[in-house]
């Protein structure tokens, strides 16, 4: 058997943990974050702040399985060996059916809503012909139509030529940065030197700033925000086989990559902030602060690279999807085992479970527009979630076992490494859980019930999660050996 060979250095880990983690979500949940907060600024940066410390909690306590078990890679190979081989089968099970093809399309739907709005800004006839929002932003059904389309063109590259899927997904890493950097700089002097209105005293970063905190309540649900933005680092754990003295190098990484994040996220979050007030980055997102700080031409170049840095993302996540079903199958668990383990000679792809991937992304993506998006009650009455939050939030549920299942059987290892570093990752990771519950159960159900109406989202998402997995019982199927 062929062992992958060690040829990635400490720098180049650090490169591809932040470019891994970097996508769309910080495009995407600063807006979201500044409604949730109602336009408070400390409120945001302390939900930046407490998200990234949570992942880096976990950073920490998976760099040290990574350590242990150099030849194993991936969180479903981590449940494998510190648990059993069920529960490695039921972690892959729920990331090939809930987690990947919800985040891709919702992935989809954020790279065709930022490639519209760029081409509306370049030629605002073009808004005549799509639907948009009272604020001016696309979500209308042009905007899932484009994003279908991106699901399938992504869907093709990958499952037709992975060679063509890898560039794509090193040249959009290196985009994705540009409009960051430049915002998180530029915007935060633009905000500093620029007054709210004219003949004003205050700047835009000091009227911001000084917003009332409407409920400190508001904080749970923006921290549960942030886990759409900072997800990713746990694949970048599946590079220690590869990587030159990886007990050294990968621990490092990962904690360098992660506390780069942060800071690029922190001062990204100021950036925009400072670019526009906080009534127009409600309405209308990040495109407003970069056309102001940057002028109409460049401003709308940026905008671009935005929507590119999201289908590079995108691209990133398809990449996973397609070998979800056969990283399930090569274990001899799931349906059909001996079918969806197969590789296509010619481009060295599972395909038939790129197809089944496919299938489940435009599920979801119909599902996301459905009870999101849609004006009035959703399609999916008391089963509509925020399928961009919830299922990436189960992860850390299933993350909390493998630790302590760690503590349990690494008696091989110091006791900070054995014991704390588990036992931060799983306050971090319980806290999540507990935020999310707040978040989509009680303050929705709150909300709902001062209109006379019931939801709990986060109940009837547990009841979906419960029926999948109970599918997912009964398709084991393990192989006999």
């Amino acid at each position: 058997m062929s062992e992958l060979k060690k040829k990635y250095g400490l720098f180049t880990a650090i490169c591809m943990v932040v470019g891994i983690v970097i996508g769309s979500g910080v495009f995407f949940k600063a807006q979201t974050i500044l409604t949730i907060t109602g336009g408070n600024m400390l409120q945001g940066i302390m939900a930046w702040g407490i998200g990234g410390i949570i992942m880096l909690f976990c950073v920490l306590a998976f760099s040290v399985l990574a350590q242990k078990y150099e030849k194993v890679n991936g969180v479903v190979d981590y449940a494998e060996m510190t648990i059993g081989s069920k529960y490695g089968y039921y972690v892959g099970w729920f990331m090939t059916v809930l987690y990947y093809p919800t985040m891709t399309s919702v992935l989809a739907w954020v790279s065709a809503r930022y490639f519209i709005e760029f081409i509306c800004a370049v030629n605002p006839s073009f808004t005549m012909y799509i639907s948009v929002n009272e604020g001016g932003s696309v979500f209308g059904p042009e905007c899932f139509v484009l994003a279908g389309f991106l699901l399938v063109l992504s869907f093709a590259i990958n499952a037709l030529s992975p060679k063509i899927a890898g560039k794509v997904q090193v040249s959009t890493t290196v985009i994705k940065l540009i409009p960051l950097l430049l915002m998180a700089v530029v915007g935060t002097i633009y905000g500093l030197l620029h007054p709210v209105t004219e003949g004003a005293a205050e700047t835009i970063l000091q009227e911001n700033f000084v917003r009332p905190v409407e409920s400190w309540s508001f904080l749970f649900p923006a921290v549960v925000s942030t886990a759409f933005a900072y997800e990713g680092w746990i694949i970048a754990t599946s590079i220690n086989a590869e990587l030159k003295n990886s007990k050294r190098n990968l621990p490092i990484a990962l904690i360098v990559g992660a506390i780069i994040i942060m800071a690029v996220y922190i001062f990204y979050f100021i950036g925009v902030s400072g670019g526009a007030d906080v009534e127009s980055l409600i309405s209308k997102g990040a495109n407003v602060a970069f056309v102001n700080v940057f002028g109409g031409t460049l401003g709308n170049i940026l905008n671009l690279f935005v929507a590119i840095s999201c289908m590079g993302t995108l691209n990133g996540l398809m990449l996973g999807c397609t070998r979800g079903l056969y990283s399930i199958a090569v274990r001899g668990y799931g349906p059909k085992a001996h079918i969806f383990s197969q590789v296509d000679k010619e481009t060295n792809m599972p395909v038939n479970s790129a197809v089944v991937a496919a299938l489940l992304t435009a599920f979801w993506l119909v599902y996301f527009f459905g009870s999101n998006l849609m004006a009035g009650k959703p399609w999916f009455g008391l089963f509509s979630f925020d399928s961009s939050e919830l299922p990436i939030v189960t992860t850390y549920a299933f993350y909390i076992p493998i630790f302590i299942s760690f503590m349990r059987k690494a008696k091989d290892v110091s006791p900070v490494k054995r014991f704390v570093l588990p036992t931060l990752a799983i306050i971090g990771s319980a806290a999540m859980v507990g935020m999310a519950f707040y978040a989509h159960g009680i303050q929705k159900y709150q909300a709902a019930a001062a209109q006379g109406e019931f939801s709990f989202p986060v109940l009837f998402y547990l009841i979906t999660f419960a029926v999948l997995m109970i599918i997912g019982a009964f398709v084991m199927n393990k192989k006999k050996k």
